[in-house]
């Protein structure tokens, strides 16, 4: 635990690195330029639906207000629903600048060493981690069903399939980068994932601080991954000595 705290605390000192913050202005712009066009798109796709309809009851010329009212309430419930999949899927796009900050702040050897995404693998696993994310929730939402009885049930269902989800893509961002073809091998422990995924999806329901959540998730995990990689590597290291 104490270990996580450590890394969210280093990597909140680094929000105001220019490195960092042209990522969080890239990352923020994208997302909700990715929601406007989904508000765009359910703007036409309603009030297409309502000219369709012919409601007899509603004056002429409803179509538009009644259309950009709908569209204003949906986009800002999908907004709120699908925040976590599309801004972390958009941040994997910038994740080897944010990566690369911390550790040339940090971890200048490793830096040097680092191999950098091509776009194509970038944009698979940003595919992989969107489909894994709707999956596992829609997956979830039997369980959460059953547990509306206790009010409090659904919402820990879904904090814990996403802290799960969240967890190991903010850690593999700098994994992926020193894996050597073994992306599966996230040295990171399971529990210190979970944590981080916890409370990176916990703040991202929080307004304003959520377009901040993936930038400081990214950064911390990038010094979860670096530690369990020292770690792996002085266990290789005494274990060879005492051979």
């Amino acid at each position: 635990m104490s270990v996580v705290v450590t890394a969210l605390t280093k990597a909140f000192s680094q929000l105001l690195d220019p490195a960092v913050v042209r990522v969080l202005v890239k990352s923020v712009l994208v997302t909700l330029l990715v929601f406007a066009g989904f508000a765009w798109a359910l703007w036409f796709a309603i009030e297409a639906s309502l000219q369709w309809a012919m409601l007899p009851f509603l004056p002429d010329d409803y179509e538009g207000p009644a259309a950009a009212v709908l569209a204003f309430f949906l986009s800002a419930v999908l907004f709120w629903l699908l925040f976590r999949i599309v801004a972390v899927a958009v941040l994997q796009f910038f994740a080897d600048e944010i990566v690369a900050a911390v550790e040339q702040a940090h971890y200048p050897e490793a830096a040097e060493q680092a191999k950098p995404l091509p776009l194509q693998r970038e944009l698979a696993y940003s595919f992989k981690g969107i489909g894994r994310a709707l999956l596992f929730n829609i997956l979830a939402l039997p369980v959460a069903a059953f547990l509306l009885i206790t009010a409090i049930g659904p919402a820990v269902v879904f904090l814990f399939v996403n802290a799960v989800l969240l967890g190991r893509e903010l850690t593999d961002m700098a994994w992926l980068r020193h894996c050597e073809g073994a992306p599966e091998a996230n040295p990171v422990p399971a529990f210190q994932r979970l944590v981080l995924g916890a409370v990176v999806t916990a703040i991202m329901v929080v307004p304003f601080a959520n377009l901040l959540a993936p930038i400081l998730g990214a950064a911390a995990g990038a010094h979860l991954s670096h530690l369990a990689m020292e770690n792996c590597l002085s266990a290789q290291k005494g274990g060879a000595i005492d051979a």
